[in-house]
C-alpha cells in the first residue's frame, strides 16, 4: 500500500485484503490455464469494484476519445510484440537453441 505520482498525476495503491499465496501458471496442467486466468479477471475486477467513486475516475481519464486510443494503441503494440515474440521463440525450438517439448 502507498501512494505517489506518475505523469503529473497522483496515485494511490491499495492492497485489497491480506491474503498472501500463488500460483506458477508454468506448473498447471493445460486444462487448467483458463481456470487460472478466469479467476485472475475476477480478481482484478473486484479489486476495481472497490476502487474509488466511478465519477472520480472518469474525470482522471479525462474527456474524448484519448484514453480509449492510448490503451486500444497499447493494446495492439503489445499484441504485435507477442506474435514477433512468439516467432522468435518458435524458430529457436526449431533450430534447437532452445528445448521445448512441442504438441502438447
Amino acid at each position: 500500500e502507498g501512494e505517489g505520482a506518475g505523469a503529473g498525476r497522483p496515485y494511490q495503491v491499495r492492497q485489497f485484503r491480506n491474503r498472501k499465496g500463488s500460483v506458477d501458471p508454468a506448473a498447471l496442467p493445460g486444462d487448467q490455464i483458463d481456470d487460472y486466468a478466469r479467476m485472475t479477471g475476477a480478481l482484478l475486477a473486484r479489486a476495481h469494484a472497490h476502487s474509488a467513486d466511478p465519477r472520480v475516475v472518469a474525470g482522471y481519464c479525462g474527456k474524448g476519445d484519448a484514453l480509449d486510443e492510448a490503451l486500444a494503441d497499447f493494446a495492439v503494440a503489445y499484441a504485435d510484440r507477442t506474435e514477433a515474440d512468439h516467432a522468435e521463440l518458435v524458430a529457436a525450438i526449431r533450430k534447437g537453441r532452445i528445448a521445448a517439448e512441442t504438441g502438447v
